[in-house]
């Protein structure tokens, strides 16, 4: 969902890139033609208006050369309400057929992209949507596209697992969330692997990909340490200067680990920094900066839009200790009032936030936001 820029000041997409000097031709190895996607559940822009898709199914990241590389000012709105019936309008099915899977906007253009399902079960078809302007909605033509695939060597089996009242196919959750930095394509989901909670970082162009790192957290909600739930969001963050990733699972830790730490096949263990309730999933975040400090924000399923202040995360105990109760520990945060009903949750521009969010009706919308 995610893009990150310099070091100095990892923040996602809604940032300029800033790229080394020694880059290389970042479309070097791609072809043309039809990528045959299985699905599309996560975005993330890297550079020049190249789209990272995920393809859970396939467990595959796609790199799509989208030639969206048009440089906007920042300030621009966007509104759209209703948009379920007007994806399907232009789809030409049923708006209860569509699933809006992610949103990610393009640091250089400003225009928003998202991740559509045209309907449910093994059956759906992936389709991508860019968000012109004037908010208007127009199909990404993926019949003839210059693109690059990495597959994952160590996914998940592709079938149904478990007893018959928690069946569950691992493959969904080989691809939970993914973002750009620098020249490496960041990926958290399941592996194959014992301790199946994995990160990546992929280099790119990509070449060849290797086995994930198997990552173990302490979950005071739970009271244990755990290495088989994947992480849901994530972003790539500086903690005194160091690249870290920013990671939320379910019910609610909030957890860092270093970007160095990173190795194909190694198991590192996270500091946990924050327990943020329990009976909750994360949705989505991203880090901005207002009036000199740094804020977290993220979605929830049941917990609204946190805001998190990251100003102390350097001197935060790290959580080894039950946290019951459904009580809250570490990091603090303030729910921003009136962000109700977010389901995706993007950067605009430097003082503007972009989501999806669905209203007491039923309806879903796609609009601007100052961010709080």
């Amino acid at each position: 969902m995610k893009l990150s820029t310099s070091l100095l000041s990892l923040t996602t997409a809604g940032s300029l890139l800033t790229l080394s000097a020694t880059a290389a031709n970042w479309t070097a190895g791609f072809q043309s033609g039809k990528p045959a996607l299985k699905s599309i559940s996560q975005l993330a822009f890297g550079p020049d208006g190249i789209l990272f898709v995920a393809d859970t199914k396939a467990a595959a990241i796609v790199a799509l050369e989208t030639g969206d590389t048009r440089q906007a000012p920042d300030g621009g709105t966007v509104k759209i309400e209703g948009l379920a019936q007007k994806l399907a309008a232009l789809l030409g099915t049923r708006p209860e057929d569509i699933l809006i899977d992610d949103l990610a906007v393009n640091p250089l253009s400003h225009q928003a992209y998202l991740a559509v399902s045209r309907g449910r079960g093994p059956t759906a078809v992936p389709v991508l949507i860019r968000v012109t302007a004037g908010s208007q909605l127009e199909l990404v033509n993926l019949d003839t596209i210059k693109f690059s695939r990495a597959e994952l060597p160590d996914a998940p089996i592709d079938g149904v697992v478990g007893d018959p009242k928690r069946q569950s196919n691992p493959r969904m959750e080989s691809i939970t969330d993914i973002a750009f930095l620098e020249d490496r394509v960041l990926v958290a989901g399941l592996s194959n692997e014992e301790f199946s909670s994995t990160l990546r970082a992929i280099p790119f162009p990509f070449k060849t990909v290797a086995n994930g790192t198997s990552v173990e957290i302490y979950h005071g909600a739970h009271g244990r340490f755990e290495t088989r739930a994947p992480i849901r969001t994530f972003v790539p963050f500086n903690v005194g200067n160091q690249p870290q990733l920013l990671a939320a699972y379910t019910c609610t830790p909030l957890v860092q680990f270093p970007l160095s730490d990173l190795k194909p096949g190694a198991k590192i263990k996270g500091k946990t920094v924050a327990e943020l309730g329990n009976r909750n999933r994360p949705i989505d975040m991203l880090v901005y900066q207002k009036d000199g400090q740094e804020f977290l924000l993220l979605a929830n399923s049941s917990r609204g839009v946190m805001k998190v202040n990251t100003d102390k995360i350097e001197t935060v105990d790290g959580i080894a200790q039950p946290v019951p109760d459904g009580k809250t520990q570490g990091l603090k945060y303030e729910t921003v009032s009136g962000w109700t009903g977010v389901d995706q949750l993007e950067r605009l521009d430097a003082k503007t936030a972009l989501v999806v969010r669905h209203t007491e009706n039923g309806s879903i919308n796609l609009e601007s936001l100052p961010l709080p």
